[in-house]
């Protein structure tokens, strides 16, 4: 039986959940309302960081993301951030669409999957 591990677990969601070596993360918003999309991507970003090295892995390791704006004009702004912030030669599969999100001050929600450092050889 396969099992699962849950990290940041609540009553409605857990942060990330981990099986067989691969880590879902749950969509991640900025907690910098009021900043730009820049900021608040480079908000969210930190918080994968986060969220991963507390799940054995980085962001070398992301096999794939889903990065969701409420306004495409913001792109660029997102991009900034995000170009900055990937390993270059290990930039994931990436998906870019525009939504509307859970609140409206949210500028942008990303959500990915990764697998475990300890799974590679």
């Amino acid at each position: 039986m396969m099992s699962i591990q849950h990290y940041q677990s609540g009553s409605r969601l857990s942060e990330a959940t981990i099986a067989q070596g691969l880590v879902f993360l749950a969509g991640q918003v900025p907690t910098n309302e009021d900043d730009g999309i820049t900021a608040q991507t480079e908000n969210v970003l930190a918080q994968i960081d986060t969220i991963l090295a507390a799940c054995d892995s980085d962001k070398a390791h992301i096999c794939e993301v889903v990065i969701y704006l409420p306004n495409l004009a913001d792109y660029n702004g997102l991009n900034q951030a995000w170009d900055a912030w990937v390993v270059p030669g290990k930039t994931p599969a990436r998906a870019c669409v525009q939504a509307t999100l859970a609140n409206p001050k949210w500028k942008v929600e990303i959500k990915l999957t990764a697998v475990q450092k300890s799974t590679q050889p």
